[in-house]
Parts: structure tokens; sequence; C-alpha cells
């Protein structure tokens, strides 16, 4: 396979084209604990592809809070929520993801991306 074949199903992979959503978590280990971030990172990956939500997820070390972790950011909404733990991320992916209604009493800050 050549590498633009590897790149070209990175991409169909990642599931770009059908994405509405890109969803950033910061596992720590300045934020968090690393092993509370991982845990949440494992509900991520699971209740997306549980759920068929069409949205691109990155795993990140940090997103320069390094407080309050672990911490989910949303785009294009721009919507940052801090202490995301697996529970949470639970109820953020049904109610933020899934229907499109953000939870807005865990809310930390909006920052939308035009």
């Amino acid at each position: 396979m050549t590498q633009k074949d590897r790149i070209k199903t990175g991409f169909e992979k990642m599931g770009l084209e059908s994405s509405k959503r890109h969803v950033f978590l910061c596992v720590g280990p300045d934020c968090c604990q690393s092993s509370e971030g991982l845990a949440t990172w494992e509900v991520l990956k699971a209740k997306l592809k549980t759920l068929g939500i069409p949205a691109m997820r990155t795993k990140a070390a940090c997103l320069r809070i390094c407080s309050g972790g672990p911490w989910m950011v949303i785009y294009p909404e721009g919507i940052w929520y801090g202490n995301v733990t697996p529970q949470r991320c639970e109820r953020i992916v049904d109610e933020h993801l899934l229907h499109n209604s953000p939870i807005r009493d865990w809310i930390v800050r909006e920052h939308p991306i035009a």
C-alpha cells in the first residue's frame, strides 16, 4: 500500500466526510490524573461508536487549562466542559452530541469557530 493509499484510508476511517462535530478530550496528566482521563476517553470512544454519532474524536495531552479536567471541547459550537468524568461523558454524548442539547449547567466556556 502506498503512502497516498494509507492517507486516504486514514481519512475514510476517521469519517471526515460525514462528521458534523469534532470532540477533543484532554486526558491529562496536568489537568487530571491520566487514568481518569483515559477512563473518560474509553467511554467517549465506545458511546460514539455504539450510537453511530457522526463526530471525529481527538485525544489530547494538554488543552492548556491544567486544572479541573478532564476537559472536553466540542466544535463547531466551541463548548467547553470541565471535570468530564466517565459518567458526565455519557450524559454529554447522549444529550449534546446525540440530541443537540448542550448541558448548560456544565458549560464552562463557549467560543464557536465561525
